[in-house]
């Protein structure tokens, strides 16, 4: 493994950027995610975080993800220290909802846990404004105009540059959408997923609303809990520095499954067809898939990042992107199971020789 990060790790040369959605704004299709900064036990002390990140910004990422609940605060507290005097050219990303102390007011998207997490990620992280300000969960208690009015007028005060959203449903998406363009309000320019090549579910739905009314994606859980990186086999425990030997074992059962099995084995074939390691191709796939922006990658050590970076400034071949789309195609549902073709069926019975002219 180590050549083979060698080979394809080249210090800035090969990230690629691409717009967030419909808006002017570039950033890499690599992000960093910050989530083990600051963690204890499983996580980063800053010294190794402050690697982790200048190795981001030697590969030429300047797309940074990071939420206020990450290791209670400490990943803000952390990535704000480490990126002084460098904050200008980044492109910061935070969240709000989760519970950020006891009181009842604490958590979610109120108008006044919105406010109130702002001036906190704004402190904790030292900068004057936020690039990128997503909802983290979704919020069926507050209603979605008053999130949204928040959200706008922090992007009015300048304190927010762009808003979006996370985990959210396709509807409520869309209804958020409506009601911002509507109102006059700022509108969601961003979603933060998960997906990869076990999970696609976002296929059915969210992604074609996102395409289609040009929200950017940028993806979590690429590498599906590093299980696509191939350090997991079957009837194997987990290594022992993995996050799955700290989960109950319960937690890999269903990637025992054998249609899973079947999608590891093909990634791993391609991966050695193309000299790649199988975390690169994985991400790649996801890059390559239309609609998406960027994927996140979290690493715990900067060897993993070098590998992960490795997905940039390169395009699957058509046979590898095809076996890869195949062999883990979720099953159709309805109304997909009916619906999909009914264009063709109704230009099949079509009889106009003009037609074919």
């Amino acid at each position: 493994m180590a050549s083979k990060i060698r080979s394809h790790y080249k210090k800035g040369k090969n990230m690629q950027y691409r717009r967030l959605g419909r808006t002017g704004l570039k950033v890499s299709e690599v992000c960093l995610g910050t989530m083990t900064f600051g963690a204890t036990d499983w996580g980063n002390d800053e010294a190794e975080s402050d690697a982790i990140f200048n190795c981001a910004l030697d590969a030429g990422i300047n797309f940074f993800d990071v939420a206020n609940s990450y290791a209670e605060g400490r990943s803000e507290t952390i990535l704000g220290r480490i990126m002084k005097g460098k904050r200008d050219k980044l492109i910061i990303a935070t969240k709000v909802f989760n519970p950020m102390g006891t009181d009842i007011n604490d958590s979610g998207t109120s108008r006044v846990h919105i406010m109130r997490s702002v001036e906190d990620s704004l402190r904790r992280l030292q900068i004057d404004h936020i690039d990128l300000f997503l909802i983290h969960h979704v919020d069926r208690e507050t209603p979605t105009e008053e999130r949204l009015r928040a959200l706008d007028d922090l992007v009015h005060q300048g304190k927010v540059r762009y808003i979006g959203c996370s985990n959210e449903y396709a509807w409520r998406l869309c209804d958020a959408l409506w009601i911002s363009e509507v109102k006059n309000l700022a509108r969601y320019e961003a979603l933060q997923p998960q997906y990869n090549l076990l999970t696609r579910d976002i296929e059915e739905e969210i992604l074609p609303v996102c395409r289609d009314k040009g929200v950017g994606v940028y993806v979590w859980g690429p590498l599906a809990s590093g299980y696509l990186t191939g350090k997991y086999k079957p009837d194997q425990p987990p290594p022992e520095d993995s996050r799955f030997a700290r989960r109950a074992e319960s937690s890999m059962d269903r990637y025992l499954d054998p249609r899973i099995q079947k999608i590891l084995e093909t990634l791993q074939d391609v991966a050695q067809g193309l000299d790649r390691s199988m975390a690169q191709v994985a991400l790649r796939w996801i890059l390559e898939q239309e609609g998406i922006t960027s994927v996140i990658v979290g690493s715990t050590k900067v060897e993993q990042l070098q590998d992960n970076i490795g997905c940039s400034g390169w395009n699957l071949p058509a046979d590898a992107l095809a076996r890869l789309s195949e062999v883990s195609a979720p099953p159709m549902r309805y109304p997909d199971s009916m619906e999909l073709n009914i264009h063709q069926r109704r230009a099949d019975a079509v009889d106009m020789p003009t037609l074919d002219a």
